[in-house]
């Protein structure tokens, strides 16, 4: 019994962990909206925003499916949206001519910074809330 009940609670417990992130990405959603961006947009920027321990700002796609935990095909059309809007830039690897390497264009960091503040502010609101 006492199995079962442990059993239970770890269930209960990532259930609570979905409803989190579902309730956390919706805000994020609405808010961002406001901006033309949605989460994913946005993760994507923070991401191209950060420098990498090389000091280069810019990622290869594989990089950054890692990081914003989506497929290659979804983060491929999603930097196409973002790269038709002018945020970012897509070019070829220097290291390997098969990889497509994404950096942010002034457009893009501008827009990051902007929102940077409101996507914060939902986390620390929703995350603390909990």
């Amino acid at each position: 019994m006492a199995a079962k009940k442990a059993q239970q609670t770890l269930a209960d417990q990532w259930r609570d962990i979905l409803a989190l992130h579902a309730r956390t990405q919706c805000e994020l959603d609405r808010a961002l909206h406001q901006h033309g961006l949605c989460a994913s947009d946005f993760e994507v920027l923070d991401v191209l925003s950060e420098r990498r321990p090389d000091g280069v700002c810019s990622y290869r796609v594989q990089e950054i499916s890692e990081r914003v935990h989506l497929s290659q095909s979804a983060l491929s059309r999603l930097v196409a949206r973002l790269e038709k809007d002018g945020l970012v830039e897509r070019g070829m690897c220097a290291e390997d001519r098969r990889g497509v390497q994404v950096v942010l264009t002034e457009k893009g960091r501008a827009l990051h910074d902007d929102v940077l503040p409101v996507q914060r502010a939902v986390l620390t609101r929703m995350l603390a809330s909990g």
